[in-house]
């Protein structure tokens, strides 16, 4: 056995491996996958002083408690997240953004996410883990990716082939900020639905049903009507977009969704706000404004310089 390793005595709600995922599979119904919320994602390696790319553990609302065996090593933890260290008999309260040293027998208890859904863990060094298609990202419901394509489970062990030895204490003074309109470009279906409904779709609220996971968010309000089809030819999906069916309640195609489907696409997420899209919690209430395309990049030009600037500071 690997010397340096940790034990699951918790696996958590849904733990998985996650990196950017893989690209340029499309073709054959494969989605990219990778960490849901980048941004939190590329600070935890950061604060590791890993590579952009590398493994990380992400978990929903209920993360893993881990023992860890072995030599020293840095760990971080991003996102909004209550979290404890045993030292011992000592007992450390957490604080994500915040690197810390865990030694043999330490262990880590990732309480909760805190009026969010995902929070990141990454290591000094990396973890041992087989590759498919250039990611270790795991898809549960395709099951692919490390893991055999499964979510961490209890006694699990998990190696760690490579510490980098990067024990420098790093720390970023960053608050997760709550997001309440979703800005959205036009989706190629958007005439499929009545005037009535676009303007539901751009003025109503929608709530956030616990019919949401990695594949898509279910939103639940007033019905969108379609005025022409409620089901298409099926056609390529991408991250982000929304698709309206016959109940007229949008569907968020996230990170893990179907490659291709056959329901009307009104509208699709811009990328500068899909990091907090995925934060938001069943129950949360959320508001559609339309950008143009021109728009759209300018915004994600924005938040990926705000994202740059963060690394920077670490």
């Amino acid at each position: 056995m690997n010397k340096n390793y940790f034990e699951i005595i918790r696996a958590g709600i849904n733990s998985t491996f996650q990196d950017l995922g893989r690209s340029n599979l499309y073709h054959i119904g494969i989605p990219f996958s990778g960490a849901m919320d980048n941004r939190n994602y590329l600070l935890a390696n950061k604060l590791t002083g890993n590579n952009h790319n590398d493994p990380v553990i992400e978990f929903a609302y209920q993360g893993p408690h881990l023992k860890y065996h072995g030599d020293k090593i840095n760990i971080a933890i991003t996102g909004d997240v209550s979290f404890k260290i045993k030292k011992g008999g000592n007992l450390i309260n957490g604080e994500c953004y915040q690197s810390f040293i865990l030694e043999n027998d330490d262990e880590l208890d990732i309480i909760s996410t805190n009026k969010s859904v995902y929070g990141y863990l990454a290591i000094s060094g990396k973890f041992d883990l087989k590759f498919q298609w250039s990611s270790c990202s795991i898809n549960t419901k395709a099951k692919i990716g490390s893991n055999n394509g499964e979510k961490l489970s209890v006694n699990q062990k998990i190696n760690v082939k490579e510490i980098n030895n990067n024990f420098v204490l790093r720390k970023l003074n960053y608050v997760n900020t709550k997001i309440e309109n979703i800005r959205v470009i036009k989706g190629t279906n958007f005439n499929y639905f009545s005037e009535e409904g676009k303007k539901i779709f751009f003025k109503n609220e929608f709530k956030v049903s616990k019919l949401s996971d990695r594949m898509g968010m279910r939103l639940e309000g007033k019905k969108i009507e379609n005025i022409v089809d409620t089901n298409i030819r099926s056609e390529g999906l991408i991250k982000g977009v929304i698709q309206v069916p016959a109940d007229g309640n949008p569907i968020i195609m996230l990170s893990d969704h179907g490659t291709i489907g056959g329901y009307p696409k009104i509208g699709v997420v811009v990328s500068a706000d899909y990091d907090k899209l995925v934060q938001l919690t069943p129950g949360s209430k959320v508001k559609f404004q339309e950008v143009d395309l021109s728009s759209a990049e300018t915004l994600f030009k924005l938040y990926d310089l705000e994202t740059q600037n963060l690394i920077s500071q670490i």
